[in-house]
């Protein structure tokens, strides 16, 4: 039997607030052999990639991807407590987004200083920590190997842990009016 992957889908709804959509595992998976297959996440179709280029990371770096691309990553995020919702914590976080050429994309005044909403399709995966997806109607509690597939929706990421959390991320360029 296949591990169940955990999967939490994301939504914008008509009033334009964020909420989760789905979650629960994936149920697209195939087992190939004994504790060997395949489990589907998301799936899109993508333009064809420069294989030209020797170092795609090679430039500064932004929160989301331009027009087209798309952005492999790990984040990191600070202990339990770091940011509190004050004005430093505001404060704090509007430098944090201003660093990474995002200040637009960063939600004032929301319900987490962090929250914040691109223009991507972003697969995120948990791999070290606990940490809170904090929407603007929902909110969850993400453990290691938990997916979420983030499209277009304002959202925070709030470590629970007394260590670093680490995440691994692929973002998409899914531009609003598309």
């Amino acid at each position: 039997m296949l591990v169940p992957v955990r999967r939490i889908i994301t939504e914008t709804t008509a009033e334009g607030r964020s909420r989760i959509l789905s979650d629960g595992p994936s149920p697209h998976a195939v087992e190939t052999a004994p504790h060997r297959g395949l489990s589907n996440l998301w799936v899109t179709s993508s333009p064809t990639p420069d294989l030209s280029v020797e170092d795609g990371a090679d430039q500064p770096v932004v929160l989301a991807p331009s027009g087209g691309g798309n952005i492999f990553r790990f984040f990191q995020l600070p202990p339990a407590g770091s940011l509190d919702n004050d004005a430093e914590g505001q404060a704090a976080a509007h430098d944090v987004f201003e660093a990474m050429g995002a200040g637009s994309a960063r939600i004032a005044n929301a319900r987490h200083p962090s929250m914040h909403k691109t223009d991507s399709l972003d697969y995120i995966i948990l791999l070290k920590g606990r940490v809170k997806l904090v929407l603007d109607e929902d909110e969850t509690i993400l453990e290691p190997f938990d997916v979420v597939i983030q499209r277009q929706t304002n959202h925070a990421w709030e470590n629970l842990s007394p260590e670093p959390a680490l995440l691994m991320a692929v973002l998409l360029d899914a531009p609003a009016d598309a």
